[in-house]
């Protein structure tokens, strides 16, 4: 009976529409970065080493990039609403979900074997169904101008 009710708490939280990571996968992920009062956007572009609990609302991943001869690695919670945006830029043939082997490998052997793939198809479908927004009709600009400069008109007026 709990287990229902958390499941239900769980899955309210998760995001709507969210890409399919995969080990392997080189991935941009924007991050929103707090500043004191101010929110910045952050992006980091690295190797998926690791996918944790895909189904779940704690959904993570585990992105590695090389930096000045220097490994470093972020963990991302998928389903956090300070994720702003995941996007796969490469697509890697790898035989396993934890790709640990990676942190003691540098140059040539970390090297990767790519994929093709469909990147507008895997990148785009999400924004889309993240957005949902219904489009009812399309106006031009000029309308829209024109429509704001006769409305500004008439308050002046009024």
């Amino acid at each position: 009976m709990s287990f229902s009710i958390l499941k239900k708490i769980g899955d309210a939280q998760k995001k709507k529409a969210v890409v399919d990571v995969r080990s392997g996968d080189t991935v941009r992920v924007t991050q929103k970065i707090k500043e004191g009062n101010k929110f910045r956007l952050q992006t980091f572009e690295g190797v998926v080493i690791r996918v944790d609990r895909k189904e779940s609302h704690t959904a993570r991943i585990v992105v590695r990039k090389v930096t000045s001869g220097v490994g470093v690695e972020k963990s991302y919670l998928i389903h956090s609403p300070l994720v702003e945006k995941i996007e796969i830029t490469k697509r890697s043939k790898v035989r396993r979900n934890n790709l640990s082997y990676l942190r003691e490998r540098s140059g040539k052997s970390a090297r990767l074997q790519g994929k093709d793939f469909d990147r507008a198809g895997v990148n785009d479908v999400t924004v889309a169904e993240e957005a949902e927004v219904e489009v009812v009709e399309e106006v031009p600009a000029e309308e829209v101008k024109e429509e704001t400069k006769e409305e500004s008109k008439e308050e002046t007026k009024a």
